[in-house]
């Protein structure tokens, strides 16, 4: 339960011993280890851990003897540098996705419609379709999809899943990223269910980048233009943005949370969700409820509701006044 702190199953039934017991000492462990029907060796490193996690203490009269912290100080800790910890990871994370969403877009622009073996583009929804069954077909590793917008039309999901179970039944890797929006749509929540109980996994987070898909490392579909879908599909060959779309990948999986329909997102210590700290940042940012909507995959009355909910728990009278309040009590830290 407390892998996330760097605790392992076998690190925490040592804590939980020495916190009934209190103290041991490092010349005799043979009864701590005993009552964990570990060796002794395997004792010894859980102990070590503990100490390196500074939820054990030596003694300032004897160093041979180990004192447990309490929870309420040492978790607590270990607790706040977590959050700290993911609170850079997500910042580096936002800034990593508009740096490599900028070059995907300025890629895609450059690069001339033909004569390069590196972009192909396609144009109308049977071409897309054609190429995306090609690619598919021929996918032998891992297939990584990221799915902003929200809710995914139910027609779309079922449309997509041949493709999903002829690649999850040749052993391909599928993993999908959508918004945390989708937890309550229940087109989604059905084939997040599906999809799992046959190998493929998905996640979610607030906000998402451009979309894509990602086959085997080597092929990459992404929107000519973001803003405008119906404008096409560019299917990229090359290296350098395949690479790049796969670092884009990896970085918002690590952030993202594994999806489980029945369990809300966990709130960080300002009691927000993810989702509701993100608001506050895009809103905070001067952008309107219109693009705030877009970005968060909902609609304009829940954004709207969300922000009304904020501004009751803020106390504020205004939108100006509920971004001054969240950056003094440290909300959009």
């Amino acid at each position: 339960m407390l892998d996330a702190l760097g605790l392992d199953e076998k690190t925490e039934a040592a804590y939980r011993v020495m916190l009934r017991q209190r103290d041991c000492d490092l010349c005799d462990i043979a009864g701590i280890a005993e009552e964990l029907t570990y060796s002794e060796q395997e004792t010894k490193e859980a102990l070590e851990r503990l100490t390196h996690l500074r939820l054990l203490r030596r003694s300032l009269q004897d160093p041979n003897h180990l004192r447990a912290v309490s929870p309420e100080v040492g978790l607590r800790l270990l607790l706040q540098e977590r959050e700290a910890e993911l609170l850079r990871e997500k910042q580096e994370l936002a800034a990593t996705e508009a740096a490599v969403t900028r070059l995907l877009g300025e890629y895609a622009h450059t690069v001339p419609a033909s004569g390069s073996h590196d972009v192909e583009y396609l144009l109308g929804p049977d071409t897309i379709q054609r190429r995306t069954e090609e690619l598919a077909h021929r996918c032998t590793h891992e297939c990584l999809s990221v799915m902003p917008g929200g809710a995914q039309p139910a027609a779309a999901l079922e449309a997509g899943k041949p493709l999903d179970e002829d690649l999850l039944a040749r052993g391909v890797h599928v993993l999908t990223l959508y918004q945390d929006s989708v937890r309550n749509d229940q087109a989604t929540h059905a084939y997040a269910q599906w999809l799992a109980g046959r190998g493929g996994e998905v996640r979610t987070v607030p906000t998402l980048p451009v979309r894509m898909t990602l086959f085997d490392r080597e092929n990459v579909l992404l929107p000519i233009d973001p803003d405008h879908p119906h404008k096409g599909t560019a299917l990229i060959h090359g290296a350098g943005v395949v690479t790049l779309a796969a670092a884009l990948f990896e970085l918002t999986w690590q952030a993202a949370t594994e999806y489980a329909p029945y369990r809300h997102p966990e709130r960080n210590a300002a009691g927000l969700t993810p989702q509701e700290a993100d608001l506050l940042r895009l809103l905070s940012r001067g952008h309107t409820d219109e693009h705030a909507a877009r970005r968060l995959g909902v609609g304009l009355r829940t954004v709207r509701r969300m922000m009304s909910d904020l501004m009751g728990r803020l106390d504020a009278h205004s939108r100006f006044e509920a971004g001054a309040l969240a950056t003094r009590h440290g909300w959009l830290d």
